[in-house]
């Protein structure tokens, strides 16, 4: 499908993952097209163009409207509406589907994501956290993404799935392989893209499909037998519904805030002055946790698409044309945020949707909070003087704002 409608800014190009390398993701594009273009048609490579939104206030209009603008058609920049039906087994994954059927699959796994619940695993996340640095300390330097951000995530949601820890390091690759599959450190010789998520996504599959027969013979108090004992209308899921469960629950239980901690702690690095009032003051720290997720903005886009004729600021989008929601431009709206682009660790109020909103607000939210928030309580109070050791190494993906490799010292202790 190519739209009619005018290109007033040029130079524009928000594809290509390569811009998002080397100083992290295009903000000056960004920029322009809040200012000039902010419903602006971007043409596809290889797919189909999009309207690119990056205004706030339009990102959570169209979040919010499900009726209008559906998942069910494609959530990836990349995709084609035409060929949703060729998606397969993706096609049905829980982030693919719209109400009323998606507010009852998130009602299967919610009651493990309750403030409650997520109040009480405090003291056992800062465990984890503790024996994370007590195993760093020492060392007096590490990589910060794999020996500090990665673990914790990794842990906690296995554990939630009931992954034994033999398992965990496993995990941790089969994610890497698929979410950044783009990256030439993470392709499988010989393959493509597409080919390396693909058979990255094979073996998650077949390693729950094992875990969920385990289950249906013996089930324990984890996800995993949760979803393989549910009924939604009735029913019990499908064992394709389930492993596709298990896939979204291992990528985004463990992805998203392993890049916010390692993101949050380059912000911290790169404005010592914010890092000294943390310091001096870690009664800011949750504040600052909220101004982690919004400058970093882990997740930086989705797609919807159209399911009939609509407008938006004026601009007619036509039934079946894909709209591509920037969060980490709408997280840097000048007409939301004070000073967007500096960082302050005492930013109030601080609307970011780093989280998403409306019905596909990230089910993990209270979750990662907590485990961002004890993280960087304790790295503060443990490791006061982390300072680079090296280049910073980020990930090659225009989805996620991740780092691969971030090599830091300290003082030992």
């Amino acid at each position: 499908m190519t739209s009619t409608a005018p290109r007033p800014v040029r130079d524009i190009d928000l594809i290509n993952p390569d811009k998002y390398v080397a100083e992290g993701p295009p903000f000056e594009a960004f920029r322009r097209l809040r200012a000039e273009a902010p419903v602006y048609w971007h043409e596809g490579r290889g797919f189909p163009g999009f309207w690119a939104i990056t205004k706030c206030d339009d990102l959570v209009r169209i979040s919010r409207d499900p009726e209008t603008f559906i998942s069910s058609k494609g959530v990836s920049m990349a995709t084609d509406p035409a060929n949703a039906d060729q998606l397969g087994a993706a096609g049905r994954m829980m982030l693919m589907t719209d109400p009323p059927r998606h507010v009852r699959l998130r009602r299967l796994v919610n009651k493990g994501f309750t403030p409650r619940q997520i109040a009480a695993l405090e003291p056992h996340v800062r465990a984890i956290v503790r024996d994370i640095l007590d195993d760093v300390a020492p060392r007096g330097e590490c990589d910060f993404v794999e020996d500090i951000a990665a673990r914790l995530p990794l842990a906690i949601i296995c554990e939630m799935m009931g992954v034994p820890r033999a398992d965990w390091h496993y995990m941790f690759e089969l994610s890497n392989r698929t979410i950044g599959a783009d990256d030439p450190e993470y392709q499988v010789a010989g393959e493509n893209q597409a080919q390396t998520a693909q058979r990255a996504m094979m073996e998650i599959f077949g390693y729950y499909a094992r875990l969920v027969q385990a289950r249906r013979a013996q089930p324990t108090d984890d996800l995993v037998s949760i979803i393989t004992h549910a009924e939604v209308d009735g029913e019990r899921l499908t064992d394709e519904e389930i492993l596709l469960f298990c896939l979204l629950l291992i990528l985004a239980g463990n992805e998203t805030t392993r890049n916010a901690t390692s993101g949050g702690m380059l912000a911290l690095i790169e404005h010592p002055d914010q890092r000294a009032r943390l310091l001096a003051d870690p009664a800011l720290i949750p504040t600052a946790v909220e101004e982690i997720l919004r400058w970093v903005s882990p997740v930086m886009h989705f797609a919807r698409v159209a399911a009939r004729d609509t407008a938006i600021r004026g601009q007619p989008i036509r039934a079946g044309e894909k709209v591509v929601l920037f969060y980490i431009s709408a997280n840097r709206d000048e007409e939301v945020f004070a000073d967007p682009d500096v960082f302050d660790v005492g930013r109030t109020p601080n609307d970011h949707v780093a989280f998403g909103i409306g019905e596909h607000f990230c089910l993990g939210a209270s979750l990662a909070r907590l485990e961002l928030v004890v993280m960087f309580q304790e790295l503060l109070r443990r490791l006061p003087d982390i300072e680079p050791a090296g280049p910073v190494e980020r990930l090659r993906s225009n989805f996620i704002r991740g780092i691969k490799h971030m090599p830091v010292r300290f003082t030992p202790r």
